[in-house]
């Protein structure tokens, strides 16, 4: 996509929502932590069904300990791969205490140590804790990215770095919400609704419907 179609791209986008925020309901660093690590392969709507009497009760990496293994996974036992995310979530807390007094570390590298946080969950920390111009490349963004030849890539790193290049500054806070939103509610795997899409004459998807 050329520069300044990218450059419209993002300002209709940003038009129609100026200051997206993250679906996930959070109330600190380590329960957004939590929270992205539970919404791998799993809706954030399902996730905050979960959190929703979680967080009250273990919003720090301490009173997650406390809680317990076995009380963690029965709060979150409606999503997907919960044993195996409890397991996580126990970890990464008890090495937040260890070595971090009790602390979400402000860097990625530190952040890609936590079990259960990859690259694309340190972004999103990143981004939504602390307003980094980072881009957390999920299944919507790397869709997107692809389809409208926004910035395709044959891998979520590839479409990140090209993202990075091709999106102007003055976009960079909000653009990962945005391409997750479009791709959530518009641009969706099976059925992209075209004739819907403010940025449909950009795009460079060769199937589009717009009727």
């Amino acid at each position: 996509m050329k520069k300044n179609d990218v450059h419209d791209f993002f300002s209709r986008l940003r038009a129609k929502n100026p200051e997206p925020k993250s679906e996930l309901v959070w109330t600190n660093a380590y329960t957004l932590v939590v929270a992205v690590a539970l919404s791998a392969q799993a809706t954030d709507v399902g996730v905050n069904k979960a959190t929703k009497k979680l967080f009250p009760i273990a919003d720090t990496p301490q009173k997650m300990v406390d809680l317990g293994l076995e009380a963690l996974k029965a709060h979150i036992k409606t999503i997907g791969l919960y044993n195996t995310k409890a397991k996580n979530v126990i970890a990464l807390s008890r090495l937040l205490i260890e070595e971090f007094g009790g602390e979400v570390p402000r860097d990625r590298a530190d952040l890609e140590r936590l079990p259960g946080v990859g690259r694309k969950t340190a972004n999103v920390v990143l981004n939504v804790c602390w307003g980094e111009p980072t881009m957390a490349v999920d299944t919507h963004i790397f869709r997107v990215s692809n389809r409208t030849g926004l910035a395709p890539g044959k891998t979520p790193l590839a479409v990140e770095k090209k993202l990075m290049k091709a999106v102007p500054d003055e976009f960079m806070v909000y653009a990962h919400h945005w391409l997750i939103l479009h791709g959530r509610y518009v641009c969706k795997a099976r059925k992209p609704l075209c004739g819907q899409c403010d940025v449909q004459d950009l795009c460079k998807f060769k199937d589009k419907v717009l009727s």
